[in-house]
C-alpha cells in the first residue's frame, strides 16, 4: 500500500451526513497519518463551517438538492449539476484522489459519479434503513457499500454491503457521567423519572406540541423533562415552564452525554445518527418519525427497532393524543424498560469508524 493515500470525503448538508463523516476521515488518519483528507461539501451548507471546525479542509460545489415542495425551484438544477461537475473536474485535477467515499448529501453525487468515470475507488455509506436514491443509483459501480444495518440487499448489490453500523461521536461512546450527575447539571432531582425529548437543532413541531399540551400531566406523574425544543419553539417553551419545578429547556443542549445519562426514556425523532446514539447509550426510547424526511426514511429507521422489539413508535400526527400517556406508561414500567434496553444494546456498535477506515484502506492496498 503506498504511503501518502489521497481520499476525499464528500457530503453533507445534515449533522447526519457531516459528524459520520468527520468520525471516518479521523479513523483514516488514525490508522495511517500520511492519509491526506480532502472534503467536498455544498456551498452555503453547514459542513463547510462544521468541517474546517473539525480541522480538515474543504471545498464547496455549487449544487442544490431536489425541491419537493416547490417544482419551479428546480429550473436550475440540470446547470447547477452541471457546473458542479465542472468544479469536481478541476478538484480531481488538482487533488489526484485514491479514493472518494460519499456520505450522503446531494454534493456527494458528482463527486461519487466522477470518481466512477475516471476508474477512482468510491465507497458508500448508507446511514439509514431506507437507500437513498442516489446512493441506489451509485452503488452499481461503487467498490462497497457500508450500511447501518442488515436487510439492505433490497436497495444495493449483496456482495459489495459491509454493515458497519453508524460512526457515533467519541464524546457519546465514551460517557462516563452518572444519572445523579446528569440530573444535577440540568438541576433537577438525581434520582427522579426523567424524560428526555429532543428534535434536533430545529426541534420537531410534534414532539413539541405534544410536551407543552401535556407538561403538568408529567409533572404530576413525578416525571422530570429534559426538553430540547430547537429555536423555533425556545420563546414559548421558556414561558410555558415559568414556575414549574423539575423541568429544563432549552434551544439546544451542548453537552448531550449529561442529557442521555439523566434520562430513563428519550423521546426523539429517528434519524439515523440519533439511533445509533440511542444505541450506544442504551436508552428506553419512543421515536416520533419525521413524516417528511426522504422516502421517509425516519419511519423505516424506527420500524427497524420496533420489529426488534428495541423501541416503541409513534407517527407524528398522533402525537398529541398519544406521546403523553405513552411516556408516563414506559417511565413507570420498570420492566418494559428493561425488555427495550435489552434489545436496542445488542445493536450497539461502538467502532463504525474504524471499521470503514480499514475496509477503505484494505481496498487500497
Amino acid at each position: 500500500m503506498k504511503q501518502g493515500k489521497k481520499i476525499i470525503v464528500a457530503g453533507g448538508g445534515t449533522g447526519g451526513h457531516i459528524f459520520p463523516a468527520i468520525a471516518i476521515a479521523n479513523a483514516l488518519k488514525r490508522l495511517d497519518s500520511s492519509t491526506e483528507i480532502l472534503f467536498v461539501g455544498a456551498k452555503g451548507k453547514m459542513e463547510m463551517e462544521k468541517v474546517p471546525q473539525a480541522g480538515f479542509q474543504i471545498e464547496g460545489l455549487t449544487i442544490a438538492g431536489f425541491n419537493r415542495s416547490s417544482l419551479l425551484k428546480n429550473i436550475s438544477l440540470p446547470f447547477k449539476l452541471m457546473k458542479s461537475f465542472s468544479q469536481v473536474a478541476g478538484i480531481f485535477k488538482r487533488f489526484k484522489p485514491d479514493a472518494v467515499i460519499g456520505v450522503g448529501g446531494y454534493s456527494s453525487f458528482p463527486v461519487l459519479r466522477y470518481a466512477q468515470w475516471k476508474g477512482v475507488p468510491s465507497f458508500i455509506h448508507e446511514a439509514n434503513s431506507f437507500g437513498g436514491k442516489s446512493n441506489v443509483l451509485l452503488s452499481k459501480k461503487a467498490n462497497v457499500v457500508f450500511t447501518a444495518t442488515d436487510g439492505m440487499e433490497r436497495f444495493f448489490p449483496a456482495q459489495k454491503i459491509v454493515v458497519t453500523g453508524n460512526p457515533v461521536r467519541q464524546e457519546i461512546v465514551e460517557i462516563n457521567v452518572s444519572k445523579e450527575e446528569g440530573c444535577k447539571y440540568f438541576k433537577l432531582n438525581g434520582d427522579g423519572l426523567t424524560v428526555l425529548c429532543v428534535g434536533g437543532s430545529l426541534g420537531a413541531r410534534g414532539i413539541n406540541e405534544a410536551i407543552d399540551a401535556g407538561l403538568d400531566k408529567l409533572i404530576e406523574n413525578g416525571i422530570q423533562v429534559i426538553w430540547q425544543t430547537g429555536t423555533p419553539y425556545r420563546e414559548l417553551a421558556e414561558k410555558r415552564i415559568i414556575g414549574r419545578k423539575g423541568v429544563y429547556a432549552a434551544a439546544f443542549i451542548q453537552n448531550m452525554e449529561y442529557a442521555y445519562a439523566a434520562s430513563d426514556v428519550v423521546v426523539s425523532r429517528s434519524g439515523a445518527m440519533t439511533i445509533a446514539e440511542l444505541c450506544v447509550v442504551k436508552k428506553a426510547a419512543i421515536l416520533v418519525p419525521f413524516p417528511f424526511a426522504a422516502e421517509d426514511h425516519q419511519t423505516a429507521n424506527a420500524q427497524n427497532l420496533v420489529q426488534k422489539n428495541a423501541a416503541i413508535m409513534i407517527k407524528d400526527d398522533e402525537a398529541k393524543d398519544k406521546l403523553i400517556n405513552e411516556i408516563i406508561e414506559l417511565a413507570k414500567n420498570e420492566n418494559k424498560r428493561t425488555i427495550l434496553i435489552n434489545n436496542i444494546k445488542q445493536l450497539a456498535i461502538f467502532d463504525a469508524d474504524v471499521q470503514i477506515a480499514k475496509e477503505i484502506l484494505k481496498t487500497l492496498n
